[in-house]
């Protein structure tokens, strides 16, 4: 998507007639029917000002084409300048220019990571140069255009208001300056961008590079699994950008700095697709590249499977062992042995450990115990069983009662569905988790279908199969009647609609068994891993009635242990139970409908259910 699309003459003219921020935001409303913050509006009135001045060049030609706020796939970032054109050997290129307001920072320690007035306040935050090389280089790694037509990406940052005072500028930034040169303050910078511009921009393409880009197949973005051996060869495949690598240098600066005399306790918070595991993997590779003992745990066993089954051939298997472990493997751990560990998925937590639950005291304690420094991630709004005990309020108090210093970080960079927020927004309000602004969901950046029939889902689901990608998952309410008799079916519905559960033999490795697709996934299998297009069957235990969603718990299946408990609680605790119960089934939903990186096809037991969520799709929405 680009919010403003034009010439260099044409935007120069736009610029002369009108107030240019006018006409941007203008064009944003029509692009994306949202409002702007004033600040934005600002920026948009001050750095588009001086590229009108960078672009009154003769030498740059007048149809070179020209965008403003173009939207970068598989991420929910925007790139804020973008020139089109050809150079001396007739070579496409497109020019990535990311504006800036600054006239002041402070340097850091930190790779890339420098210090400014954002927000009324000084913070950390990323050097221009780096945040406009990951653009592009996610412009690079997601746009087929990029290869097919053969167009060359060439960053730079533009602070106009910056005057150079040995900061910005600094050695410490130079490989990234290198990647994407930074131009600053004043009449030589000024001349030094519109040359670099130049170089690329000689012949104009009158917007054809442009549409190129705008059109380019989305290619999926690499499984984080099939990227484990390059990152543990010291190869990171997957760039982390804005707020990914600020908390990376953060936490790896934490734990580094940590010791059993200063302990401390890294939280960070994040949604589904804000690369909660790829910055857990890339912090597991770096602290084990400086000698420091880690290792990366989750509750889930699935992630580790699937992890360990690309990593067959790579490295020892007994090294494997050494870096990824379950949480309930630190009852016995002497305090403090480990430098970090990295705990994904930490909502998923047991307050007990064993077979049974019976064993240790609390996972939250035992691993702060076990570490000088331990990360958390966390989205509580993932916990989907009544012994998913995970929670920012239980990591803080166990660490204080350890004295160990708490650092909270927030992921909001949105890379799953497609980059899309508004998707998870609507998620959230739909399934009446949270009310938000997102009633209706747009999916014309994320594909959302809604199915009359099961069979009919499931087959879309194996069309889009490509590269072993694609799922059908379900809500636990039919029993797993295969598991003692393969020769039964599990989810049946109706005359012509019958599969079976995962298959026992695939246990954690379901996601990416061959065949698997023929089966049904659970919340289980599927947790912490992602595809690119999920299909999933709403059972009879969440339905709409009058338009409220309604939970109920009797509809599971017997078997479903993350609800093991509620009847118990029920006769104790009735208005709890309800609660916790209501709210572990909207999660699981929640999170299932979450696991498709470009599109959740939907198949709704009840007619009415069906119904409520096609009554949410806005008018140019695809249901079926």
């Amino acid at each position: 998507m680009i919010v403003y699309a034009a010439t260099k003459q044409q935007f120069l003219k736009d610029n002369d007639n009108d107030d240019i921020e006018e006409v941007i935001l203008r064009h944003y409303k029509e692009a994306t029917g949202k409002r702007v913050g004033a600040s934005e509006i600002k920026s948009w009135q001050g750095s588009l000002t001086y590229m009108a001045k960078v672009l009154r060049d003769e030498g740059l030609p007048n149809d070179a084409g020209l965008a403003i706020e173009l939207h970068i796939p598989q991420s929910s970032k925007r790139i804020d300048f973008l020139l089109t054109g050809r150079d001396a050997n007739q070579g496409k290129n497109a020019v990535l220019i990311e504006l800036k307001q600054w006239s002041k920072s402070t340097a850091t320690s930190k790779d890339a990571i420098v210090k400014t007035a954002l927000g009324g306040g000084l913070v950390e935050t990323i050097h221009p140069s780096y945040q406009v090389w990951s653009y592009a280089a996610l412009l690079e790694g997601f746009n087929e255009a990029v290869y097919d037509k053969s167009i060359e990406v060439r960053p730079c940052a533009y602070l106009h208001n910056y005057v150079s005072d040995g900061v910005i500028n600094s050695a410490h930034y130079q490989v990234y300056i290198s990647k994407a040169p930074l131009f600053l303050k004043g009449p030589d910078e000024l001349e030094k961008l519109r040359t670099f511009l130049k170089t690329h921009i000689l012949h104009g393409d009158n917007k054809e590079i442009l549409y190129e880009l705008s059109n380019g197949k989305i290619r999926p973005s690499k499984a984080l699994a099939d990227a484990l051996k390059g990152l543990l060869k010291g190869q990171p495949e997957f760039i982390l950008i804005d707020d990914q690598k600020a908390t990376f240098e953060s936490a790896l600066a934490a734990a580094s700095a940590a010791s059993e005399a200063a302990p401390k306790v890294i939280i960070i918070e994040g949604g589904p697709g804000t690369g909660k595991t790829v910055l857990a993997i890339n912090l597991l590779v770096k602290l084990t590249s400086q000698g420091l003992l880690s290792k990366y745990v989750s509750k889930n066993a699935a992630p580790r499977k699937v992890y360990e089954s690309k990593l067959v051939g790579t490295v020892k298997r007994s090294h494997f062992s050494n870096l990824f472990s379950g949480s309930g493997a630190f009852i016995d751990t002497e305090p403090n042995t480990f430098d970090a560990l990295i705990v994904d998925e930490a909502h998923r937590l047991n307050e007990k450990s064993g077979l049974y639950g019976n064993l240790g005291e609390n996972q939250i304690k035992e691993l702060i115990e076990s570490a000088k420094c331990s990360i958390f991630f966390i989205d509580e709004d993932q916990r989907v069983t009544l012994n998913d005990i995970g929670s920012k309020q239980a990591v803080r108090a166990f660490a204080k009662a350890k004295g160990a210093e708490v650092e909270e970080y927030t992921l909001s960079s949105q890379f799953r569905c497609s980059g899309s927020d508004g998707y998870l927004a609507w998620l959230d309000d739909v399934l009446e988790i949270r009310a938000t602004a997102n009633p209706l969901l747009d999916n014309s950046e994320y594909e959302f279908k809604i199915f009359d029939s099961p069979q009919a889902m499931h087959m879309a689901i194996e069309q889009k199969n490509q590269g072993n990608k694609a799922r059908v998952v379900a809500g636990y309410c039919w029993p797993w009647r295969s598991k003692k008799d393969a020769r039964e079916s599990d989810i049946v519905i109706g005359d012509d609609y019958e599969r079976q559960w995962n298959l026992d033999q695939d246990g954690s490795l379901w996601i990416i068994a061959e065949n698997s697709v023929d089966q049904v996934g659970c919340i289980h299998t599927c947790q912490g891993l992602e595809v690119d297009y999920i299909g999933v069957i709403i059972g009879p235990d969440l339905i709409v009635r009058n338009g409220r969603v309604l939970t109920s718990a009797l509809e599971r299946d017997k078997n479903d242990k993350s609800i093991r408990g509620w009847k118990k609680m029920m006769k104790e605790q009735p208005d709890l139970a309800k609660q916790e119960t209501d709210l572990i089934i909207k999660n699981t939903y929640r999170t299932l409908m979450t696991r498709g990186m470009k599109g959740c096809y939907l198949y709704c037991t009840d007619p009415e259910t069906a119904q409520y969520f096609a009554s949410r799709l806005d008018d140019h929405a695809n249901a079926k």
